[in-house]
């Protein structure tokens, strides 16, 4: 291919990113193999301690990402993000979490710095487009770039990119959206990475010990200050021992016996509440969303149907959809959901486009 395009491969050291590398080699693109240095913990005092590290650049997934490359002979580079991930991704967990809700990280650190930061240092590096190896496809139609689901389900990878826009997507590449787990790691053996087989972590990146209540609690003790498990009418029913331990629909560890189960219903951080109630007291028709995005680049006009999903692995439901203004938009579902969480994102979809989403008030 002569005059090749360039892309930069975001790198993880993990299987998905290193068969994306593999096969834009093979299909004759120029390939450039970046990794971000993301923050961790400081070290701990005591010398006993385990030394905290960011998964998705420890020394171990470092040395992986650097051998793929070197296996095909492109350059690889590791760039610093550490501030901008502790400004952008981490101090959002936290204070999230200090205001009562639930919030996802992910979506942030696609929207500021995969798609942000690193796309704008691909272009740095004369790249005509940024790879990745999330589970979802881009699709350009009428002049427009929309968003699809990844053809495996059980993989898909859209809803965390919601937040992505127009320009983002025209630059983006996807690889693996047509393919199942399974078909990239038989790619990944075809290739010979020594990837091929390497188990991939469900945990948040910058939790060391996967325990992420126990991460808040070295940041923001003041978090798991006990108070008061309240039902919705305020009859003081037991005691919690801090917000940040307790998520909306949360039935499990609460305590309290009253017999008949009971839900956490909501988060009251003014007075340091916890507040239950019975599963037919859980659910909610609608909900305001904001930071609201349409991938379109503008919201649509008047009221719309749509697949509503409050989580990441939650099964879609038909809503319907009005926006508010550029930002907020207001979601009415057919029948009341339990698990609506502040913090979380709702993602739109018709069929297997995604319109957009934004964060759940």
């Amino acid at each position: 291919m002569s005059h090749a395009p360039t892309v930069v491969v975001a790198m993880s050291g993990g299987v998905d990113s290193s068969t994306v590398a593999a096969l834009l080699v093979e299909r004759g693109y120029r390939v450039i193999g970046i990794m971000l240095r993301l923050w961790s913990e400081p070290p701990p005092l005591a010398i006993t301690a385990p030394v905290s590290e960011n998964r998705c650049c420890s020394p171990s997934a470092v040395a992986d990402a650097r051998a793929v490359c070197a296996k095909l002979g492109i350059p690889f580079y590791l760039l610093n993000f550490e501030d901008a991930f502790k400004t952008r991704v981490v101090d959002y967990f936290v204070s999230g979490y200090m205001r009562g809700i639930t919030p996802n990280p992910c979506l942030q650190c696609n929207r500021h710095l995969k798609f942000g930061i690193l796309l704008d240092k691909a272009r740095a590096f004369g790249a005509d487009y940024l790879a990745t190896g999330h589970y979802a496809r881009v699709r350009q139609r009428a002049g427009k770039f929309e968003l699809l689901r990844g053809r495996d389900r059980t993989k898909d990878q859209s809803y965390a990119l919601c937040l992505l826009t127009q320009e983002q997507l025209a630059r983006v590449m996807f690889p693996l959206g047509d393919l199942t787990k399974d078909e990239t790691r038989a790619l990944a053996r075809r290739f010979d990475l020594r990837v091929s087989e390497k188990v991939e972590s469900q945990d948040l990146c910058f939790v060391s010990d996967g325990d992420y209540r126990e991460f808040l609690r070295r940041r923001v003790p003041h978090a798991f200050v006990s108070g008061e498990i309240v039902d919705t009418r305020g009859r003081v029913l037991g005691q919690h021992n801090g917000l940040a331990n307790y998520t909306i629909g949360q039935r499990k560890g609460l305590g309290i016996a009253v017999g008949e189960p009971l839900f956490v219903i909501a988060l009251d951080v003014e007075h340091n509440r916890v507040i239950v109630g019975r599963a037919d007291e859980l659910g909610r028709r609608d909900l305001v969303a904001t930071e609201v995005n349409w991938i379109a680049g503008e919201p649509p006009r008047g009221e719309i149907d749509v697949a509503a999903q409050i989580r990441y692995r939650a099964r879609p439901v038909p809503a319907r959809v009005v926006a508010l203004d550029t930002a907020r938009a207001r979601v009415v579902f057919d029948t009341p959901l339990r698990d609506i969480t502040p913090g979380q994102a709702v993602v739109f979809y018709n069929d297997d486009v995604c319109l957009g989403g934004g964060i759940i008030e």
